[in-house]
């Protein structure tokens, strides 16, 4: 128990430690700007291509996927000026706009790359060509896996329907729609955190080794949302203080807590690495210098 704790805070020191020598709140405000910004072009790229694909559905199901996880308090304003967005006609798939949306999203996965790379101590060595194209192939692969989500959801009912027909008493296990979206966004949620630690900055690590960090993460999400939302509702001034910007200001704000939430999720991983991996080199100099000990000892011992 002794030792658990002693790790606990060795692990603790070290990524709040290295978190704050590396201007750890200052990055994160520059992720929570960065995924603000991205949010409008990722958008509007993925419902173009949607819209392209003949994907009908796809604007109302990428809201949900997005804000479902939100407090309703700061994604109500936000969602509502999304769908005004995403329901003006735009043109062609391949126009300048929607390119130029495409490479504005991926700004929002450069800013999260940057701030996983300083959180995990490595270094990019890949050249600019390749993490770019990476990140436009992220915009594209998760603008994919919401048509399949949007698909599979308008399927669902459908599904439904007719199993009830074949199976007696599975009405028992409907749930309504909202919960249905509420439990997909968030294993996208999830998936997404796996994918960005594993894939985004340099280096190598297993998934097991991210799984802390990632937990945590969760865990200090839904503490923080929840406090940030009852702040809005007891103390907060927003509106008088911003005007017609307080939705903006709101969001920007929320995305900094969790910004700085995600990069301290990753120090964490980091620091239990270091920690596993200082504790691994600690028990080889043992097993060594009690090996080279025996070995004397026999050495010394009297041949009979």
């Amino acid at each position: 128990m002794l030792k658990r704790i002693v790790a606990v805070k060795r692990v603790t020191y070290d990524a709040f430690g290295h978190f704050n020598a590396t201007d750890g709140w200052a990055l994160a405000s520059h992720v929570a700007l960065s995924t603000l910004l991205a949010i409008f072009p990722f958008l509007i790229f993925a419902t173009t291509l949607a819209g392209f694909l003949g994907a009908e559905r796809f604007t109302e199901t990428a809201v949900h996927l997005v804000f479902d996880t939100w407090p309703e308090r700061i994604a109500s304003p936000i969602a509502r000026e999304v769908e005004n967005v995403l329901t003006v006609q735009r043109g062609g798939l391949m126009t300048i706009s929607v390119l130029a949306a495409a490479f504005f999203a991926s700004n929002g996965i450069e800013a999260l790359r940057v701030a996983l790379n300083r959180a995990y101590r490595v270094d990019e060595s890949r050249p600019i060509w390749v993490i770019r194209l990476q990140s436009l192939g992220f915009v594209i692969i998760a603008t994919f896996s919401f048509m399949a989500i949007s698909f599979l959801l308008v399927l669902a009912p459908l599904a439904f329907r007719i199993a009830r027909q074949w199976v007696p008493g599975i009405e028992a296990l409907s749930v309504s729609i909202g919960v249905l979206r509420f439990t997909v966004a968030l294993v996208v949620l999830i998936g997404g955190l796996f994918v960005a630690h594993k894939w985004l900055p340099a280096g190598r690590r297993s998934f097991g080794s991210l799984v802390p960090g990632i937990a945590l993460t969760m865990v200090a999400w839904v503490l923080g949302a929840t406090l940030f939302a009852t702040y809005l509702e007891s103390f907060a001034v927003y509106v008088t203080t911003y005007a017609g910007l307080a939705s903006i200001m709101i969001a920007l704000v929320f995305l900094y807590i969790i910004s700085a939430i995600f990069i301290l999720g990753a120090e964490i991983n980091a620091a239990i690495i270091r920690y596993r991996e200082a504790r691994a080199l600690v028990t080889s100099a043992r097993t060594e210098s009690l090996t080279k000990r025996r070995r004397l000892r026999r050495r010394k011992s009297p041949r009979r």
